[in-house]
This record gives C-alpha cells, sequence and structure tokens, in this order.
C-alpha cells in the first residue's frame, strides 16, 4: 500500500527559461510534490532511471532531440515501462497529436500551459 503522504516527483522535460520559472512557481505551491528540471532529452535519460518520476512533462522540442526521439528512448528502456508521460507543444496540429499518442504518450497539451488542467491532472494522480 502507497503511504499518501509521499512525496511525488515530476520530471519536466523543457529547454526555454521563461517555460520552467512558471512551471517552478505552480510547483511551489503544490505540497507534496518536487519537480525536477532536465534542459536536454540527454539530460532527461540520464535522470530518468534515478527519479523515477511519478509523470514526464515533455516539451516537443528540445536543444537535442525532438520529443518523439526522445519518447522512442524511453520506451525502449524497461525499467521505464509504464511512466506517465505527457508531451507539451504550441503545434496544434492534428498529425503531431496522433504522432506522439502513437509514441506512447498519454497527453498532449498546448503551450502556453493551462495551469488549472496541470493541477487537476496532479491532483488525479
Amino acid at each position: 500500500m502507497s503511504d499518501a503522504s509521499a512525496t511525488r516527483h515530476v520530471l519536466y522535460v523543457e529547454d526555454d527559461r521563461i517555460n520552467i520559472v512558471l512551471m517552478e512557481e505552480v510547483f511551489r505551491l503544490m505540497p507534496g510534490w518536487t519537480l525536477h528540471i532536465a534542459e536536454t532529452g540527454g539530460q532527461a535519460l540520464e535522470m530518468l532511471p534515478r527519479v523515477m518520476p511519478t509523470l514526464v512533462l515533455m516539451d516537443m522540442n528540445l536543444p537535442d532531440m525532438n520529443g518523439l526521439q526522445l519518447m522512442g528512448h524511453v520506451r525502449a528502456d524497461a525499467r521505464l515501462a509504464g511512466l506517465r508521460c505527457v508531451a507539451l507543444s504550441a503545434d496544434v496540429m492534428d498529425d503531431q497529436r496522433q504522432r506522439a499518442r502513437a509514441a506512447g504518450f498519454q497527453d498532449y497539451w498546448l503551450k502556453p500551459i493551462d495551469v488549472r488542467k496541470l493541477r487537476q491532472a496532479l491532483e488525479r494522480l
């Protein structure tokens, strides 16, 4: 049985400093949650097995790879099976959403991030 008071972890994979600061402020007000930041796909791949987050919020346009490539690495790693991942992008095209879902993302959120939607999703977890 899990302890409801245990700290949960979110890995936010994002290279835009403004978005990072916003997310840090959101999580500052979320007791029971710890935010970890990776600014590249490579950093995320190094951090994931150590952090084993409850949720990964992943920008689709990173400096070293795109979100689909990063998700391919995540899904190929048996240690990360079942990891909940949400794609974040300003791209509103349906084909991009479909590719993200096919790659294994559980959801696709448009930027700028809807803070209310984020808080509701964390509460459901």
